[in-house]
């Protein structure tokens, strides 16, 4: 389904957007639960990646398919590996079975687990079958993506001897894994995080627990450029979210002050309100290396504003559900932006005009998909496969209407 979304300006609703259940903690609780029975998920995400992680958790089958669910695969294969008695076999989409998962593999095998590879090496899709996992020191690449650290921690309470994980080299994406371990001592858990070692203690069953999840803020990201992008005094209110986060890209509210944008908090939901305009000499420079999933996010807003932005910290977008940077400049590019890519940063140059009635391919990617939505406050913009959004935010296009944007297929 392809969106044609028509340059349209946003009205204020009184009306509360409820933003679906933050994806990260979802998955993170969903697999903390498999393990632990006691405990007890309210506002769980709605996303087809978290859909995909209940599913799989549920079944008895010995053929396990997460299609695009990339935190879902990274979390399953530590999750059966531990299933002892238990072998099953777990693939993905196309691009799932190009996305790198040796390092997370290398270390399960390391210590004790039995994964072998389906069809080429290094990538699912790959053989499970459950052990007992008696050692319990690892190290890792500190460097890479922290869903491969996260998924180890999330099984450590559960080894015989609890887990010694050392990290290796810069860490990149600390506050997904500061959630992980918040998340595991708030059921009970006790984990040490000193230096470049994190250690899980074991744990055999804890007491009846009731959490709620946060909603996501990857998701209201879109509302803040929405908001950077609009006239003065235009606001809008998010729920539910908490003052104090275990999300990285919390960082947000931060972040868009530099768009003009402020962040009330309430007791359950925050209020986005554009109170400033940008000068358009402004120059964005951000390090990205600890919330890199709002990095389109940032690049589109910069762009619909006319501005230049230096973003960096950025590798991990490589192995995204597509070569995010690449896609970026590809897209910014067909609107008329200057972009220039390295491995790991993005640098878009000063635009005067946007181009009308482009066509933004998506990748089968949701993130690009709603990033560039905003667009449609300064121009006539298609975006293609629309309904990408599900992996992460069901009814974004609902709720972009509601606040006045106006699209068709």
């Amino acid at each position: 389904m392809n969106l044609k979304l028509e340059k349209s300006t946003l009205q204020s609703p009184q009306a509360v957007i409820k933003i679906t259940g933050s994806k990260s903690e979802s998955n993170r609780l969903l697999l903390l639960q498999a393990l632990y029975p006691e405990i007890k998920i309210n506002n769980l995400s709605n996303s087809d990646d978290t859909v995909f992680m209940k599913k799989a958790l549920s079944s008895n089958s010995n053929a396990i398919d997460v299609h695009h669910a990339g935190t879902a695969m990274r979390f399953l294969t530590a999750y059966f590996a531990i299933q002892k008695n238990r072998t099953v076999s777990i693939t993905g989409s196309q691009r799932m079975k190009e996305r790198p998962i040796k390092i997370l593999v290398d270390a399960l095998n390391q210590l004790g687990a039995s994964i072998t590879y389906l069809e080429n090496d290094g990538f699912p899709p790959m053989q499970i079958k459950g052990e007992t996992l008696k050692c319990n020191q690892v190290t890792i690449d500190a460097g890479v993506s922290s869903q491969y650290i996260s998924a180890l921690l999330l099984i450590g309470s559960k080894l015989e001897n609890g887990l010694n994980l050392t990290l290796a080299g810069e860490m990149t994406s600390i506050p997904y894994i500061k959630m992980t371990l918040q998340l595991l001592n708030q059921i009970g858990i006790e984990t040490v995080f000193e230096n470049n070692e994190i250690r899980i203690k074991p744990l055999k069953a804890l007491k009846e627990t009731e959490l709620t999840v946060e909603s996501d803020w990857s998701s209201a990201s879109y509302f803040y450029s929405l908001m950077a992008m609009s006239a003065i005094d235009t606001e809008v209110t998010l729920s539910s979210y908490k003052s104090t986060s275990l999300q990285g890209d919390s960082v947000l509210a931060d972040i868009y002050k530099q768009f003009g944008v402020s962040t009330s908090f309430h007791e359950t939901s925050i209020t986005l309100k554009k109170i400033a305009e940008i000068n358009s000499s402004t120059e964005i420079k951000l390090n990205l290396v600890n919330a890199p999933d709002i990095a389109q996010t940032i690049a589109v807003t910069c762009f619909g504003l006319g501005i230049s932005c230096h973003l960096t910290g950025l590798h991990t977008l490589k192995i995204k559900e597509t070569d995010r940077l690449v896609a970026l400049k590809t897209e910014l590019e067909k609107l008329g932006g200057t972009v220039i890519i390295t491995e790991d940063s993005l640098k878009l140059d000063v635009s005067t005009s946007i181009k009308k009635d482009v066509s933004i391919e998506t990748y089968n990617d949701h993130r690009m998909a709603m990033a560039f939505a905003p667009l449609a406050l300064k121009t006539d913009i298609i975006i293609k496969d629309a309904e990408v959004v599900s992996k992460s935010y069901p009814t974004f296009w609902k709720d972009l209407k509601t606040l006045g944007i106006k699209h068709f297929e």
